[in-house]
């Protein structure tokens, strides 16, 4: 599924939280997200999700309007994974599973459950409260609910924050493995530069709000004449704001 965004503007009060965005992503690519905090990337995700109303602006999957057709339709095909977001605390792991899996109207969803859970080496503690959980558990958890229903649009919100090297590795390896067997789009934001070298096709930079540069992660390197992204990123993350 392809996803497009035109002039989506979202504000706060007074506020301009993001401002007159537009971009594409093609189908079974994976595009990253990219910016300081507070540059919009998360708000731009909810209203992709319909989590957040836009103030102005349209966004579309496969071409149909997102506020013109019926949502469950077309959340049934979406998903997203964030460590921000925490799961109830009190449910065990198979429990939160099993909530999202009937949400999504999944048949046969304990073996859905199970073939996740193996991908993901959730196994050995299924039956454990997810507020007992490790970060690096959660994450594993967060990741495997946000693909419990096969999405065809996945967006990811800092899959590997707060995890140590392994862990963030196995994760990666383990998006970049999915998405070779299946056919996904994915918008990943991040703050890791190597994350978003090895698994984006495309980059887009966003700083206050709007789109300042976007290409491969080679073409943003060799415009800004710098020796990396994350060089690259540093460079417009303290440029001056010339559209404010």
């Amino acid at each position: 599924m392809k996803l497009e965004v035109k002039n989506l503007v979202k504000k706060f009060n007074d506020i301009f939280a993001v401002k007159n965005i537009s971009f594409k992503v093609s189908s079974n690519e994976t595009i990253g997200l990219l910016g300081p905090n507070g540059c919009g990337k998360t708000t731009s995700i909810g209203m992709m999700l319909g989590l957040i109303k836009p103030t102005s602006g349209n966004i579309y999957i496969d071409d149909k309007d997102i506020n013109k057709i019926d949502k469950y339709e077309l959340l049934n095909k979406m998903n997203f994974a964030s460590p921000y977001i925490e799961l109830p605390k009190k449910l065990s792991v198979k429990q939160n599973l099993e909530i999202y899996a009937r949400l999504y109207g999944i048949k046969d969803f304990n073996d859905r459950i199970m073939e996740i859970s193996d991908d993901l080496n959730l196994n050995k503690f299924l039956n454990k409260k997810t507020g007992e959980l490790s970060s690096g558990q959660k994450n594993r958890v967060s990741l495997a609910k946000s693909l419990i229903n096969k999405p065809k649009v996945l967006f990811l919100d800092e899959p590997t924050a707060s995890l140590d090297p392994d862990i963030g590795d196995f994760v990666r390896e383990y998006i970049e493995n999915y998405k070779s067997k299946n056919e996904i789009t994915i918008l990943l934001a991040s703050h890791n530069m190597k994350e978003i070298e090895r698994l984006c096709d495309n980059v887009i930079m966003m700083k206050s709000g709007k789109i300042t540069d976007s290409g491969t992660c080679d073409q943003l390197i060799k415009k800004h004449g710098r020796k990396n992204l994350e060089e690259t990123f540093l460079k417009i993350a303290r440029s001056k704001d010339e559209m404010a």
